[in-house]
């Protein structure tokens, strides 16, 4: 359920243009089903995480943007945006000489301190990359392609990638010992 919440405002923004090949309807729903969500979560759990206020944030003013001046540009660039908030985020906290990463996971997982950093740069790294995919595909290709990259590509290279690091962060997790 969580997930889907998390999602809905990308969902309905697929859905709209799909539906109607209106870009700027389909960012306008997505800013009220942003808001929508961002409230609902509020008034569920009393707070936002950080990165929620910046994706609420961002879809407000990029996708409001978008919707008064009449220009895609802007709801293209919030996506890559957001990806270098979060790269920004976590490489910029091992420029502070903090994991930000660790400061996040480190109470459910536990992780030998170079696994931390390991994953801290793969995390800044791809965020960097996913940023500079989504402007090569926006410009590059039709509309109707980088939405659904938007939308299915950049999901599905996220997807890849946090399975790819559960593999790799699950040979250092710490063993369980069998009791006899």
């Amino acid at each position: 359920m969580k997930i889907l919440l998390d999602f809905l405002a990308l969902i309905l923004f697929f859905a709209v243009y799909f539906t109607t090949r209106d870009i700027f309807l389909a960012t306008g729903v997505a800013i009220v089903a942003g808001i929508l969500q961002a409230v609902f979560i509020w008034l569920k759990f009393k707070r936002l995480e950080t990165m929620q206020w910046v994706s609420l944030g961002l879809i407000v003013v990029f996708g409001g943007l978008t919707v008064l001046l009449r220009n895609d540009n802007f709801i293209i660039w919030k996506a890559s945006l957001l990806f270098w908030a979060m790269a920004a985020a976590v490489g910029g906290g091992l420029l502070l000489k903090k994991n930000t990463l660790k400061a996040l996971l480190g109470k459910e997982i536990t992780l030998p301190n170079f696994v931390w950093l390991r994953l801290s740069l793969a995390w800044t790294i791809f965020f960097t990359l996913l940023g500079i995919i989504n402007l090569l595909v926006a410009y590059h290709y039709s509309r109707d392609v980088w939405v659904t990259y938007k939308t299915f590509g950049a999901m599905g290279l996220m997807i890849t990638f946090f399975i790819a690091q559960a593999i790799y962060m699950a040979k250092y997790l710490p063993q369980d010992t069998p009791q006899s």
